[in-house]
């Protein structure tokens, strides 16, 4: 399973057989002998690549899980002391890995320098199977009830715009007056409502908006916005430095954007690597804050 799982991630035999120090006639062995045991031929052998058969791609994420198996079943009962080891694929979008997880992550391997991460900063939702992710971060509302999550922390989020924008048009004096006014959305989250909690009586309000511009990353609405193109509902942990530094300046203090979640999404409860598991608790942790 190892050797046929190496040659579909490197594409060929010869770089598989460099992989895993064996000759080139061993690789064709293992593979032979796996395609026997399940009664179904995997690749489709040319001269120019290797693709999967039905079968094989039916098999290859199983592959995947009896490898993770094995690791776990080896962590179980290696001695108390020993750190977690071994390569962890994680994405995430490219404001929260850049302006948050980038940070955290360097943290946790300086804890754990047996561990290697390669982070994949996506503005997309991905196949964790089919692209070989172990962990995605993902900030929402709420998640489809059918993904295997766990919730790492808050995303509360804040609305606000450029002074010399909020000289020039007002300030809003309620959340009906966003409707009249540039708002930069987001595609993905309240692309054209807007959700408040009211705080003096922690009443709901929601609001429709629309502007000039809208985004899929919450970086480049943030540049938008503190260039003065508008009113923009920003994670907080994104918009704090420039609030800090006046680039920006706070609206509507007396109501709450809806609050966000940050959740780790991985592909199976059963038999969770040692690795991800470390991982997941420290970055609840860390997030927690």
């Amino acid at each position: 399973m190892r050797v046929f799982v190496t040659v579909v991630d490197s594409g060929s035999q010869s770089a598989a057989a460099d992989l895993l120090d064996l000759s080139r006639p061993a690789v064709s062995r293992h593979l032979a002998e796996l395609e026997h045991w399940t009664g179904a031929r995997l690749l489709h052998r040319t001269t120019r690549k290797l693709t999967l058969t039905p079968a094989g791609a039916e098999l290859l994420p199983r592959c995947r899980q009896m490898l993770e198996l094995e690791a776990d079943m080896q962590a179980a009962v290696a001695v108390p002391d020993d750190a977690p080891r071994g390569l962890l694929r994680i994405t995430a979008s490219s404001s929260f890995g850049h302006a948050v997880l980038a940070r955290e992550v360097a943290t946790y391997v300086a804890k754990y320098p047996g561990v290697t991460i390669d982070m994949q900063l996506l503005d997309r939702a991905v196949n964790l199977v089919d692209e070989r992710i172990d962990l995605a971060i993902r900030i929402a509302r709420e998640l489809d009830p059918n993904l295997i999550a766990r919730k790492l922390g808050r995303c509360p989020s804040v609305l606000c715009a450029a002074p010399a924008w909020l000289r020039e048009h007002g300030m809003p004096a309620g959340v009906e007056e966003l409707a009249q006014r540039s708002c930069l959305t987001h595609s993905y989250f309240g692309k054209s409502l807007w959700q408040f909690t009211r705080l003096s009586d922690n009443t709901p309000v929601s609001v429709a908006v629309s502007g000039n511009i809208s985004a899929n990353d919450a970086t480049a609405l943030l540049q938008a916005c503190v260039a003065g193109a508008g009113i923009a509902m920003l994670p907080r942990y994104l918009a704090t430095p420039s609030l800090a530094s006046g680039e920006l300046q706070t609206v509507l203090d007396g109501f709450a954007p809806q609050e966000l979640g940050i959740f780790g999404v991985y592909s199976s409860r059963k038999h969770l690597p040692a690795t991800l598991r470390t991982l997941l608790d420290f970055l609840a942790e860390r997030l927690a804050a």
